[in-house]
């Protein structure tokens, strides 16, 4: 690629740069978003059989927006976007007080368990070295 000043600069290509476990976290945590959005479906059906149809829509919409949230870190993730990396962190942290509660109070040890594995595994790519050095941006050369 040319700049305006006719040097040549080395073209990088994303693929390059971006961690492979960056976009395997980006794929798991997309997942999450995808199942939160099927529960915020879920519960719309569910509203036109409830008593309570106002709640259960407010219900169905904030799970919508949160989930949408989460779709987007998965994708910005995917793409190789450092900004996604912060908020996935966030997401897993949280699922991982959901898991604890799960397999606690709620008495449901093994989904509990099992969302516990999901989300270590995620939090665990993204905190890899190689994963920690993109997020800094160490792996750009000095241009």
């Amino acid at each position: 690629m040319t700049s305006t000043h006719g040097e040549e600069r080395r073209s990088v290509t994303v693929d390059e740069r971006v961690p492979g476990a960056v976009r395997v976290a980006g794929v798991l945590t997309a997942v999450q978003g995808l199942a939160g959005l099927g529960f915020a479906v879920v519960l719309v059906v569910h509203a036109f059989t409830a008593s309570e149809t106002g709640n259960v829509l407010g219900e169905a919409g904030y799970f919508a927006v949160l989930c949408a949230g989460v779709l987007a870190c998965g994708i910005g993730l995917v793409l190789g976007r450092r900004w996604a990396r912060s908020p996935a962190v966030v997401v897993q942290l949280l699922l991982l007080g959901v898991a604890w509660y799960m397999y606690g109070p709620s008495g449901r040890q093994l989904w509990g368990g099992l969302l516990a594995a999901y989300v270590v595994g995620v939090v665990a790519l993204l905190f890899t070295n190689a994963v920690r050095r993109w997020a800094l941006g160490m792996d750009e050369s000095d241009e």
